[in-house]
C-alpha cells in the first residue's frame, strides 16, 4: 500500500457520488428536492436519452445568492441546517449538503440561478481535479435553473451500468410522480425528447387533487378509492390520503405511496400495520394500494438514517403503528353494501384510535360513518350513460319498481322471528307497505346451483357467493363474541369422539384454555383419542371431527401459546368457515333476504375470510350492453 495522502475534491466527490448518483433517476430526486425546498410554485423538467444525454430543471423559487453559488457546487454546504438541533427536527427534504456537489463530479453541471433582489443573473461551474468554480453573469428569471448534461462521462465503468433509455425514464419518472404526490401545491411539467409527458398544474381543492392523482397513478385507483383524514390531538399526529378497496388489490406492491412529512418513505412499521389493517379482507399473495401523508412533530421523526433519505425511524414506533392501524382498519370495516357518501372517519373521534384497547372491538368505538355508494363497492362505473341509455324510455316503466319486488316475495316475511339455527343468519322483517327504499342488495328471487343468490336491487342485479358471504357474517360476529366474553357455547348431545395423533392430543391439552374461549370443551380419553363435549352455538351444525382436525392444524403451525393468541382470527376464520351454508345447500327465499340484510350491516362483507369478492352488481346499463339493447 502507498503512504497516506488526501484524495483530490473530484476524486472524494465521485465517491460520495456512489451514494447519492445511481442512476439519472438519482440525479432528479436530488434537485427536485432543492427546488422545493426553494420554495418553487412551478418546476419544468427537460429530460434527453433518459436523462443521460440531458436533465434540465427550472424552477421559480426564491434563487441563490452570486456569493453563494460556488458554495452551493462544494461538499458539505447548505442552507437548510446550521447545528444539532436543526438535525434532529429537519423539516426540509434536502440537508446533507453533498446533492450538487457529487451530481457535478460526475457530470457537466451548469447552475444559474438568480434572488428576487438581484438585477441580473448569475452561473456557476466547476473544472479540473480541484473542481475549481467559476462565476459568469447570465441573463435569467427569479429562480435556478440544473443543467445536467452527459452523466457519469468520466466514469465509464458507471455508465456501463445502467439500462436502456426506456427503463432509465421509467425509474426518473416515478421520482417525478412521488414528488408530484408530496406536492399538490406545486405544478410539474415533465418532457422527454422534447415531448410532453406530464403537465400537471397546482392541486388545491380535493377534486383537484384527486384528478391529479388519476392523472399520475390510473383513473381505477382513485374510483375505488376511499378517502382518509384523522387527527388525534393528544399526539399530534395527522393520517389523510386515499386508501383502494380490497377488490382493486394488486398482484405486487406497485401501488403504495406513503408520505411523512412530504418525504416518501419506505418503512416496516408503516407497511407492517397496513399490511394489518388489510388481512382480513385480502387474498393470498394480494397487496393493497393507497396513497398516504402522516404529519407528526418533526422532532418525533429522524430523517438522517440513509443518504437516500427513503428510510425513516419513528421516536414512537408503537404509538405510530397503532395509529395507521386502527385508522386504516376502521375505514375498511366501514365498506358495506349502503348507498350514500363515501366511508369517511373524521377526527372528531380520533383520540379513541388510540386510546382502545388493543384487544377492544373497532366497533365499540365511535366514528361518524359513512357508505360508498353501491356501484363503486366492486369497481363499477357507475355511470347510468351506457349503450342503451338512449333506449330507456321506451321500457324502463316496466321495470318493477322497489315496492313490486316486495309484492313479488310474498314469503319474506315467513322467516321465524328467532332466525335459522342451522345457518345462524337472523331473521329479517317484513317491509313495511308504505316503505319505498329498496335495500343496498335487494331483494332475493332465487338461487342458482346451489351456489349464487340473485337479488334484484334498484340499480339491477345482484350476485352473492353465498357461501363466502354468510362466511364474512359468522366471522365477524364470532370475533365480536371473542372480544367481549369469548364464543358462546353448547353441549352436545351426544359428545363426538375422534381419532388423532399423540401430536395432536398434546396440542389439545396445552390449548384447553384457548380452546375454551373458543367455545370448545375437548377432554383427552386416551393417548390418541379425544372427546368434544362442547362446541359454539353458530358452529351447532358444522362437521365437528373436521373442524377440530382444521383448528388443531392451524396451532401446530403457529406454535406456541402466545402465538395462537396472536393468530386467534386466523383459527376463528377457520371455525367461520366450517359454519357456514355450504354449496348446494338449498336456501328459501326468507334465509336468502335473511343473507343479504345481515351483509348490509356486517363489516368488511365486500369479501370472504379470504379476501374474495362476496357480491358484484351488474347494473342495468351492463346487461342492456350484454344484449345489445339501444343500439
Amino acid at each position: 500500500m502507498s503512504r497516506i495522502h488526501l484524495l483530490t475534491p473530484r476524486l472524494a466527490n465521485q465517491i460520495a457520488a456512489g451514494e447519492v448518483v445511481e442512476r439519472p433517476a438519482s440525479v432528479v430526486k436530488e434537485i427536485l428536492e432543492n427546488s422545493l425546498d426553494a420554495g418553487a410554485g412551478r418546476i419544468e423538467l427537460d429530460i434527453e436519452q433518459g436523462g443521460v444525454k440531458l436533465i434540465r430543471l427550472r424552477d421559480d423559487g426564491q434563487g441563490i445568492e452570486k456569493d453563494d453559488l460556488p458554495l452551493a457546487l462544494s461538499r458539505h454546504a447548505t442552507s437548510k441546517i446550521l447545528n444539532l438541533d436543526d438535525l434532529e427536527a429537519v423539516e426540509s427534504l434536502g440537508f446533507r449538503g453533498e446533492a450538487l456537489a457529487s451530481i457535478s463530479s460526475v457530470s457537466r453541471l451548469t447552475l444559474t440561478s438568480r434572488t428576487a433582489d438581484q438585477e441580473a443573473g448569475w452561473q456557476v461551474q466547476t473544472e479540473g481535479r480541484d473542481m475549481v468554480a467559476e462565476v459568469s453573469p447570465a441573463a435569467h428569471p427569479q429562480g435556478s435553473t440544473v443543467e445536467v448534461r452527459d452523466l457519469f462521462f468520466n466514469t465509464p465503468a458507471r455508465r456501463k451500468f445502467l439500462k436502456t433509455e426506456k427503463t432509465e425514464f421509467k425509474h426518473l419518472e416515478e421520482v417525478v410522480k412521488r414528488l408530484a404526490l408530496s406536492r399538490f401545491d406545486v405544478g410539474f411539467t415533465l418532457r422527454h425528447n422534447q415531448k410532453v409527458i406530464h403537465q400537471l398544474r397546482p392541486a388545491i381543492s380535493e377534486t383537484e387533487q384527486e384528478r391529479r392523482i388519476s392523472t399520475l397513478l390510473s383513473p381505477a385507483f382513485i374510483e375505488n378509492a376511499m378517502k382518509v383524514d384523522v387527527s388525534a390531538e393528544a399526539s399530534g399526529l395527522r393520517l389523510w390520503g386515499w386508501v383502494a378497496l380490497p377488490t382493486f388489490s394488486r398482484s405486487q406492491a406497485d401501488l403504495q405511496y406513503f408520505f411523512v412529512n412530504g418525504r416518501i418513505i419506505r418503512d416496516k412499521v408503516v407497511a407492517h400495520a397496513l399490511r394489518q389493517a388489510y388481512q382480513d379482507v385480502l387474498y393470498h399473495g394480494r397487496h393493497p394500494a393507497y396513497v398516504l401523508y402522516m404529519e407528526l412533530d418533526p422532532k418525533l421523526v429522524d430523517v438522517n438514517v440513509h443518504p437516500t433519505k427513503h428510510e425513516v425511524r419513528f421516536r414512537e414506533t408503537r404509538l405510530v403503528h397503532d395509529f395507521i392501524f386502527r385508522t386504516t382498519h376502521r375505514v375498511i370495516a366501514d365498506i358495506r353494501p349502503e348507498q350514500g357518501s363515501e366511508p369517511a372517519i373524521s377526527g372528531a373521534s380520533a383520540s379513541h384510535l388510540l386510546n382502545a384497547a388493543p384487544g377492544q372491538p373497532l366497533a365499540q368505538q365511535s366514528f361518524e360513518q359513512g357508505r360508498m355508494p353501491l356501484h363503486q363497492l366492486q369497481g363499477g362505473s357507475g355511470s347510468t350513460a351506457g349503450a342503451g341509455s338512449a333506449f330507456r324510455g321506451t321500457y324502463q316503466s316496466d321495470r318493477p319498481a322497489a315496492g313490486q319486488i316486495r309484492d313479488q316475495i310474498s314469503a319474506y316475511g315467513a322467516l321465524h322471528p328467532q332466525g335459522d339455527s342451522a345457518t345462524g343468519m337472523q331473521s329479517a322483517s317484513m317491509p313495511q307497505a308504505d316503505d319505498t327504499e329498496c335495500p343496498p342488495l335487494g331483494y332475493a328471487i332465487a338461487q342458482l346451483h346451489g351456489v349464487f343468490v340473485l337479488a334484484q336491487n334498484d340499480a339491477g342485479l345482484v350476485v352473492v357467493d353465498m357461501h363466502a358471504a354468510h362466511e364474512r357474517v359468522v366471522y365477524e360476529r364470532m370475533k365480536q363474541a371473542y372480544e367481549m366474553e369469548g364464543v358462546r357455547s353448547q353441549p352436545l348431545l351426544v359428545p363426538v369422539s375422534m381419532a388423532v395423533s399423540s401430536m395432536e392430543a398434546d396440542c389439545a391439552e396445552e390449548q384447553a384454555q384457548v380452546f375454551s374461549k373458543l367455545g370448545f370443551e375437548i377432554a383427552r380419553m386416551g393417548e390418541e383419542t379425544l372427546v368434544v363435549r362442547q362446541v359454539p352455538v353458530a358452529l351447532a351444525s358444522a362437521d365437528i371431527s373436521k373442524l377440530i382436525l382444521d383448528v388443531l392444524g392451524d396451532m401446530a403451525q403457529f406454535g406456541t401459546s402466545q402465538k395462537i393468541q396472536q393468530h386467534t382470527n386466523e383459527l376463528l376464520a377457520t371455525m367461520a368457515c366450517h359454519g357456514s351454508v355450504r354449496a348446494n345447500r338449498q336456501l328459501t327465499i326468507p334465509e336468502m333476504n335473511a343473507l343479504l340484510r345481515d351483509m348490509e350491516s356486517t363489516e368488511r362483507s365486500g369479501q370472504c375470510n379470504h379476501g374474495r369478492p362476496t357480491w358484484t352488481q351488474m347494473s342495468m346499463n351492463d346487461l342492456d350492453s350484454l344484449f345489445m339493447r339501444g343500439q
